[in-house]
């Protein structure tokens, strides 16, 4: 039987990487990462019904809105190494770019190769002009990563969160 969401998600593959749509089988890695401390960035720890909700809504986007998560699958060896994605409705004043790496895959790139690439296809695909990255001001990682891709802190956009910082990120014609 045919996945009836592959009309809605892409598969998007880069030289190392394969951004490809959320599996039941990502559901106990993606739960044990909410829970733990590494979420605390994102809102959390969650709870597992919190987390179900959010796994759940990565995945409603797609046919809802036209875009949402993909997980961040290493392409030698298969596996999930996080996710990345492109938010928006209404818990999101713009559409942003996120991302997030489970715990031991930082470091080698893996969340600038997948970030790059997803908004490469929001910029081409859906013909966003913009899009942001909320980031709470003490995560420095993603913080010095939105600067990496050449995002630049927009001081006074819209954000759900007033702690959060807003980096944008512009397409630019090359």
């Amino acid at each position: 039987m045919s996945d009836p969401l592959s009309s809605f998600i892409p598969l998007i593959e880069t030289e190392r990487l394969r951004l490809r749509a959320l599996r039941m089988a990502d559901w106990p890695t993606y739960a044990e990462f909410m829970a733990s401390d590494r979420a605390v960035h994102m809102g959390g720890p969650h709870a597992q019904t919190a987390a179900w909700g959010m796994f759940c809504y990565d995945v409603a986007q797609w046919p809802l809105m036209g875009h949402g998560s993909l997980m961040i699958e290493n392409r030698a060896n298969g596996c999930c190494v996080g996710q990345v994605c492109i938010n928006a409705g209404p818990l999101f004043p713009e559409h942003e770019l996120g991302w997030l790496l489970y715990p031991g895959f930082e470091g080698r790139g893996y969340a600038s190769e997948a970030a790059i690439a997803l908004r490469m296809w929001g910029f081409e695909v859906l013909g966003l002009k913009t899009l942001v990255s909320y980031i709470h001001p003490d995560n420095t990682q993603s913080r010095r990563l939105a600067e990496r891709l050449g995002a630049v802190l927009d001081e006074v956009a819209e954000r759900h969160d007033p702690m959060d910082l807003v980096y944008r990120h512009i397409r630019t014609t090359a």
